[in-house]
């Protein structure tokens, strides 16, 4: 069973997530989605995979790109366009495996998801 991580080198939970999963003996495949960015169909997967079907979930609201483009309070289609157009907004780090996924805030939260 593979093991993602949509990774941001510049982010220190990411980073850390990374190195847990070292930790475990979990080598993933590593996306940087800043510079290989996920398609809309690709963010509606994890969002199932995460058990939800809220985009507000992976939304970072406070980056200055969330503020710029006024989506407070809007609509999940609204959001889902906005995090293709915008990577920046994608929280991160994100660990998909089997179907499931894990936002790793706090990096610990990724550990069910590889039995750990």
């Amino acid at each position: 069973m593979g093991v993602e991580i949509w990774h941001n080198p510049r982010c220190s939970k990411s980073r850390a997530t990374l190195d847990l999963l070292a930790e475990r003996g979990v080598e993933p495949t590593v996306r940087r989605y800043l510079d290989d960015p996920p398609t809309r169909a690709e963010l509606v997967e994890v969002l199932a995979a995460l058990g939800t079907d809220d985009p507000l979930t992976i939304t970072r609201t406070g980056e200055a790109r969330y503020r710029e483009l006024g989506l407070k309070g809007a609509d999940g289609e609204t959001l889902l366009d906005a995090l293709a157009a915008n990577p920046v907004l994608v929280e991160r780090p994100i660990v998909l495996t089997g179907g499931r996924a894990a936002i790793g805030r706090p990096p610990e939260d990724v550990l069910p998801l590889i039995g750990g």
